[in-house]
């Protein structure tokens, strides 16, 4: 078999895939999502920032903006990394626009907000700050799709799903981190939010891979996740919570499978 085969192979497969977690065939071929996957047992490398540039005003972004690499920091109004809520994003995505081939560095500010569906292609962030992507788009139809790069450092929350719709993540890695997706807890506004996670690392130290509001119909989907330095098994895969729109704290009300809310078994998950 050729070269040109096993790539159109290994297309296929990657296609179907994503199909089948919601994600067009058109969506892949267009944002150029098929990255090589990591060889088995390892997380790939972090890619090295060729060059930086600094942030003081949110960079908005429609259509695709591909930052070749490149270390972004936030400077003056964006220059914090810490919790406070009121930090402005380093870039804001507009219904429909791709980010791609970022890195995102210290400091981070809030991150990546998704107006409506959006792509995050190969994103890295270096040091978490507030959060490291909300999504905030308001239709059910919205689509969310992090395909690629990877986070660490984040005290928190990576991802924080705020508006309505579907959030895909597939080939990301995280490590030190609080939750790698969190549908909110106590937003205004709540919607149903279905979220899956699929091909993903995951290293210990964290608290929870995701939590969702099992009374609003959320739903968690789990497939092929790798959880790396965690023998006791301390990170949880799947929290539910009650969820409100009162802005009170939301109750823990479970963890693990249950078929309906946390949709994954126990061959979704390995440990090493």
């Amino acid at each position: 078999m050729t070269s040109h085969q096993r790539k159109t192979g290994r297309r296929r497969a990657v296609v179907g895939g994503l199909s089948a977690l919601g994600i067009t065939g058109a969506a892949v071929l267009t944002t150029g999502l098929l990255a090589p996957a990591g060889a088995a047992g390892a997380v790939p490398a972090w890619p090295t920032a060729k060059g930086g540039k600094p942030v003081a005003t949110t960079i908005e972004v429609s259509g695709t903006y591909d930052g070749k690499l490149q270390r972004f920091h936030g400077t003056g109004e964006l220059g914090s990394d810490g919790q406070d809520e009121s930090q402005k994003p380093v870039f804001v995505l507009k219904d429909g626009a791709v980010l791609k081939n970022v890195i995102i560095g210290t400091p981070a500010a809030d991150g990546v907000h998704c107006l409506g569906s959006c792509t995050l292609q190969n994103v890295w962030w270096e040091n978490v700050g507030e959060d490291a992507a909300t999504f905030k788009g308001t239709s059910a139809s919205a689509v969310y799709a992090v395909y690629g790069g990877g986070a660490r450092s984040a005290s928190d929350k990576v991802f924080q799903f705020n508006g309505a719709g579907k959030l895909v993540v597939t080939r990301f890695q995280v490590s030190d981190f609080g939750k790698l997706v969190r549908s909110c807890g106590n937003c205004k506004k709540q919607y149903r939010r279905t979220i899956l996670i699929n091909d993903v690392d995951v290293t210990a130290p964290g608290k929870s891979i995701v939590g969702v509001n099992a009374g609003y119909g959320d739903t968690a989907t789990l497939r092929n996740v790798r959880i790396h330095g965690d023998t006791k098994k301390k990170i949880k895969p799947c929290t539910r919570f009650t969820g409100n729109d009162t802005g009170k704290e939301p109750e823990e009300i479970g963890t693990g499978p249950d078929g309906t809310t946390c949709r994954y078994s126990a061959g979704d998950l390995s440990y090493d």
